[in-house]
């Protein structure tokens, strides 16, 4: 069976990034939760960054609990689908989501909705409307 929560690495232009998904499956499936988490070397000795894509369910919007794979975000109608497990879509998304961190030099965690950068990831499309955010402290 394979552990969902390992801890991953992508190296990108020398810099290496540890990677996580977390899926939160609640009884009210409007509050699921996929988080797909990428952060930096020396984050938890407090000199790294993390990014985080929060992909919640919404219209035309499906993240998997118990009836598709973990990892998967889906858009209706078109079907179009990641599996943020894959190494290859985590690539990508930090490709078009990494600027986030440039937006707010300042701030330790950012946390962002996950689905403009599907859009973008899957159709090609320039960011658009994709908010970020502050998160908690790390535990």
């Amino acid at each position: 069976m394979r552990k969902h929560r390992r801890l991953r690495t992508l190296v990108v232009d020398g810099t290496a990034w540890h990677w996580t998904v977390r899926q939160r499956v609640l009884p009210a499936y409007e509050d699921c939760r996929l988080s797909l988490s990428f952060f930096t070397e020396g984050y938890r000795a407090g000199t790294g960054r993390r990014l985080t894509l929060v992909f919640a369910p919404g219209d035309r919007r499906i993240v998997s609990n118990d009836y598709f794979e973990a990892g998967a975000v889906i858009r209706l109608p078109d079907h179009e689908y990641l599996n943020l497990h894959a190494p290859g879509t985590a690539r990508r998304l930090l490709d078009a989501a990494a600027p986030a961190l440039d937006r707010h030099p300042a701030v330790r965690d950012v946390e962002v909705d996950g689905w403009p950068y599907f859009d973008r990831v899957v159709d090609g499309r320039p960011e658009a409307g994709a908010q970020a955010s502050p998160a908690s402290a790390s535990r």
